[in-house]
């Protein structure tokens, strides 16, 4: 598939379009998203799932599954999967994983997909199930329910990453894959074909990745928390009730 092709910006503006719906409907269910969240959260975590599922079928069902390739060792693929637990268990460490994640790669990956299968291949549809749905689950649980991500959650997200590059590199040496891109860039071209030769794409990304962590971190302070939002909503009943007074 080609970038920026007419399904690549279909694909791109429903991913907008869900995850605005999700923020929407979470802010006017007010704290953790009141009634909207939990159906949301369940429907959303299991599209995800059944795009996860369905893609390794596929890849079974061609012939084409192999170890150098479709084992879970791609950052995209522990951010579907942590996304998925993060959505029906919404843990305050997992949430934070899902949304530097998500804004730090998941979102790249989606504007310069690596995916060679176009509309209406099954594998256009699980890309932007699993990607797509990662990011709308970012949006839903810290833009939406407000779970502002904690102080110092950059950096402790940010060694949960350089630990699942250690299995990468350890899954990449077993089967002679490329995962996490620690062999070669991806073919198709992304953001590390501006960042040198292999090995200093590597170390580039490393440090570009912490610059990413520790920025989202420092966004986040300005999101609304829970706190802020409940005093909103306090203040307005109080306003309310000294008007009807």
């Amino acid at each position: 598939m080609r970038d920026l092709s007419a399904e690549h910006l279909v694909a791109l503006a429903a991913t907008a379009g869900v995850s605005a719906l999700l923020v929407a409907g979470a802010r006017r269910g007010g704290v953790d998203g009141g009634g909207f969240s939990h159906p949301a959260r369940l429907a959303l975590g299991a599209v995800i799932l059944a795009g996860f599922a369905t893609e390794q079928l596929a890849y079974a069902e061609r012939g084409l599954w192999s170890a150098r390739v479709n084992l879970p060792f791609q950052l995209s693929d522990a951010v579907t999967l942590v996304s998925v637990v993060a959505l029906w268990r919404p843990r305050p460490a997992l949430v934070e994983l899902v949304y530097y994640w998500a804004f730090a790669a998941t979102l790249q990956a989606l504007l310069t997909p690596d995916l060679r299968q176009a509309y209406p291949d099954v594998l256009y549809f699980t890309y932007f199930a699993t990607h797509g749905g990662a990011l709308a689950a970012a949006c839903l649980l810290v833009l939406g329910e407000r779970r502002r991500p904690r102080a110092g959650s950059a950096l402790r997200a940010y060694a949960v990453t350089a630990g699942f590059a250690v299995l990468a590199a350890i899954a990449t040496l077993a089967t002679g894959g490329n995962y996490l891109f620690l062999r070669r860039k991806p073919a198709g071209g992304s953001l590390l074909d501006a960042m040198g030769p292999w090995p200093v794409y590597i170390a580039a990304a490393a440090a570009l990745g912490l610059a990413l962590f520790l920025l989202l971190e420092a966004l986040a302070r300005h999101y609304p928390g829970p706190d802020a939002q409940g005093t909103a909503r306090t203040g307005r009943r109080a306003a309310g009730r000294d008007a009807r007074g």
